[in-house]
Formats: structure tokens, C-alpha cells, sequence
């Protein structure tokens, strides 16, 4: 790539996987408001419904999100009736999170999501996996950097 053309914006790897990020979550809106919530309580949902109970920082920790943004969209979550916060027994510092039932039954809601979505898009489910598989990769390789700047 020439010198000049390095700062074009339709070349910056991060540009791209915002907006392919941006327009991912718009193709999802309609299926959540069916459901009743929005991209990042699905997130959460998707983390609860694999562990069933998580502390507040290891669900920021697997979802990349701080407390400061956690806490707020989980009392929403809570006051929703989705899930229960509650203080763990063993160390009053941790904060524990389960789904109660209603929480539990969008799961079967859900489901046809990702299917839906993911024919939507006409990508074969061998470029799925190839894209999936990539972008993975990638957010590895950029841990380990960051985690080296820490």
C-alpha cells in the first residue's frame, strides 16, 4: 500500500469492523425488540444462558465491558424481570447474576436468531466459519498486545 493511500479511511481495519460491527447489531434489532431488549442484554443473556451464574466482573470480563456500563443495563435487566443480582455469601464484594425463570424461557425465543440472521446474509456456512474463525484470531492478537501494554 502506498504511503498515501495508508490513512484512507476505506483502508483502516478498525473502520470496517465498526461498521460491519454497527450493521451486524442493526440486522439484530428487530428480532430483540420482538423480544424486548437490546444488543448488549442479549450479550448478557447469551453469557447467562451458558453459565447460568456469573459475577458482575467475569461477565465484563467475557464481554469486554466495564462495571460502569455493566451495572446500570443489569439493574434495567433486573427491574425487566430477566435476571436477580445478588450478593454472594462467601465475599459480600462479588456480585452474583442468574436468570430467573422469564429469563430463561426467552432462550427458546431466541433460538432462530443466529439461523435467521445468518441466512439473511447469504453467506455459506463454510465463509461463516472462515469469517468467525478470522475475526477471533484477530481479537487474540490484539489481547496479547494490549495485555502487554498493561
Amino acid at each position: 500500500m502506498k504511503q498515501e493511500e495508508i490513512l484512507l479511511l476505506e483502508n483502516q481495519l478498525c473502520f470496517s469492523v465498526y461498521a460491519c460491527s454497527r450493521e451486524i447489531i442493526r440486522l439484530y434489532r428487530p428480532y430483540l425488540d420482538e423480544l424486548g431488549i437490546t444488543y448488549p442484554q442479549y450479550l448478557v443473556l447469551l453469557v447467562l444462558w451458558e453459565h447460568e451464574t456469573c459475577s458482575v466482573n467475569e461477565l465484563g470480563q467475557i464481554l469486554f465491558l466495564d462495571s460502569g456500563t455493566l451495572t446500570p443495563m443489569l439493574k434495567r435487566m433486573e427491574t425487566a424481570g430477566l435476571l436477580i443480582r445478588k450478593r454472594s455469601i462467601e465475599d459480600e464484594r462479588k456480585v452474583l447474576i442468574t436468570l430467573t425463570r422469564m429469563g430463561i424461557e426467552l432462550k427458546e425465543k431466541a433460538f432462530c436468531i443466529p439461523t435467521s440472521l445468518f441466512e439473511g446474509t447469504g453467506t455459506t456456512e463454510k465463509e461463516f466459519l472462515q469469517l468467525l474463525k478470522q475475526n477471533k484470531d484477530l481479537l487474540q492478537k490484539i489481547q496479547k498486545i494490549n495485555q502487554g501494554r498493561e
